[in-house]
């Protein structure tokens, strides 16, 4: 303080400075008070069905990180795809709209051209608006049909889903002559797989610090055609232990005819029993998930090492299910349970409890709202999945409506905790008694008293239903 300045002056300046350091301190203060915004680490894996141990749909698979991920959290072991196929799954994951809503059904289809899903903030653009940095590598979204704009950063180049795998020296290693429906064994390490290099690129993101929250996806290929994996991948499951999947000869018999249009017995499943080849293709099923299983166990274990880890939200899902001869039925592309049953697991610290399972229906898109209100983002307006939270803190809340799963125009199949309801296009249904009848070999629509099992399960139906999407033009 200068001569010059009074007593008066000094004890308003003086105020000034004191008010300015309290004002300060309390806007820090009340920044260190605000809560931390969790991280997110978003797991997809392609046509993972469940064999996959925890849910134990084939006893000789091998997936013991997958397993441990998931007694870490909430298992829903009744969860379902919007739709069984690769493209129309996962743009409607990623925007929260129905197939039958936003017209988009098939693979064939572009999204970028349906002005409901290209106009919509699709999940990872969601996260961005509100402060996130969202990266990823791997198959996210459907191969050309990526978002690239729609990230901060996407490895390799924004548009392919994943690094080029090796190929054999000759294709067509089964014989069956249909292109990439192929499995074998590869003369290759491990590292040199664009899974193994997804995952390096995930780990390496997972040992930086970042100024702002993350929403970290991480897309595995694996197991999606064809089985190409390393040698010792294949030795693991020894061809002559093979377990075949249980079916029955005659079970389209009581299938209506556009239920057995899409089964299409004479095509894949009839090439594959004249060749030869079911326990060599259920082995390269096995050893892919296996690949996949190590690869994720690398990433996991990456996480595992940041003393942050208890700010980190996982979500793992597969897209659908895959068929190996159920129905007579091979690939996804159906709307039976081997074709609509994923996986999906959670992580959710301070939410969720370790080792819990929840039998309740489910669906993929209830993702986009659960992910918003974990972290306590505003709710974007087309949302029309309805968020876990309530489940993944406590496994017995009920869910009254079943899960919606879409294959084409007006084809849906609606899975609730007793039955599986299908109505085809053409008027066709099939009904099933999951609890009697678990492997759906038994069409009970029509038979005597089950109209009003079909008669409330209708009344779940789309009200409307999307004209279908012009397919993907290629050049």
């Amino acid at each position: 303080m200068t001569q010059s300045m009074d007593r008066r002056t000094f004890i308003k300046t003086s105020g000034r400075i004191f008010s300015g350091l309290f004002v300060s301190r309390w806007i820090a203060s009340s920044e260190a008070a605000q809560p931390k915004k969790p991280n997110v680490l978003f797991i997809a894996v392609d046509d993972l069905n469940d064999w996959v141990g925890c849910l134990g749909g084939h006893p000789q698979t091998k997936t013991p990180n997958l397993d441990r991920l998931a007694a870490k959290g909430v298992l829903f072991t009744s969860a379902h795809c919007a739709a069984p196929a690769c493209n129309p799954s996962r743009i409607a994951l990623m925007s929260g709209i129905k197939p039958s809503t936003s017209g988009h059904y098939l693979n064939e289809q572009d999204w970028h051209k349906n002005s409901k899903l290209n106009d919509c903030v699709r999940l990872q653009q969601h996260f961005r608006n509100q402060g996130y940095r969202a990266i990823a590598s791997g198959k996210i979204y459907h191969g050309g049909c990526n978002d690239p704009q729609g990230w901060d950063e996407y490895w390799p180049d924004g548009i392919k889903d994943k690094p080029n795998d090796p190929l054999p020296p000759r294709k067509n290693l089964n014989g069956l002559g249909k292109a990439h429906f192929d499995w074998g064994p590869l003369e290759n390490e491990a590292s040199e797989m664009g899974d193994y290099q997804v995952a390096s690129w995930v780990m390496e993101q997972l040992q930086k610090e970042y100024d702002k929250p993350l929403f970290l996806g991480c897309g595995f290929f694996r197991p999606h055609l064809p089985w190409y994996v390393p040698q010792q991948y294949f030795d693991r499951f020894p061809l002559d232990q093979i377990i075949l999947p249980t079916i029955k000869e005659n079970d389209l018999d009581d299938v209506p005819a556009a239920g057995v249009r899409m089964a299409g017995p004479n095509g894949d499943h009839k090439a594959v029993i004249d060749h030869d080849q079911w326990r060599q293709a259920v082995q390269g099923y096995l050893a892919s998930i296996h690949f996949m299983d190590e690869q994720l166990g690398r990433v996991i274990a990456a996480l595992e090492k940041r003393t942050d880890q208890d700010n980190w939200i996982i979500v793992l899902w597969s897209d659908h299910g895959w068929h190996l001869g159920e129905k007579l039925h091979w690939r996804k592309f159906a709307l039976w349970e081997e074709a609509t049953h994923n996986v999906m697991l959670w992580v959710a610290p301070g939410v969720t409890r370790p080792n819990q399972r929840c039998d309740e229906p489910v669906n993929l898109i209830d993702i986009y709202p659960t992910l918003v209100e974990l972290c306590g983002l505003e709710s974007p307006t087309q949302l029309e999945g309805v968020s876990l939270l309530p489940q993944l803190k406590d496994v017995t809340v009920k869910r009254e409506f079943p899960s919606l799963t879409t294959h084409g125009f007006k084809n849906h199949s609606l899975r609730g905790k007793e039955w599986r309801y299908i109505r085809y296009q053409d008027g066709g249904e099939e009904l099933y008694d999951r609890e009697k009848d678990p492997n759906e070999w038994t069409n009970l629509a029509g038979k005597k008293d089950y109209g009003w099992v079909m008669a409330k399960l209708r009344s779940y139906l789309p009200v409307s239903d999307a004209p279908s999407m012009p397919p993907l033009k290629r050049g």
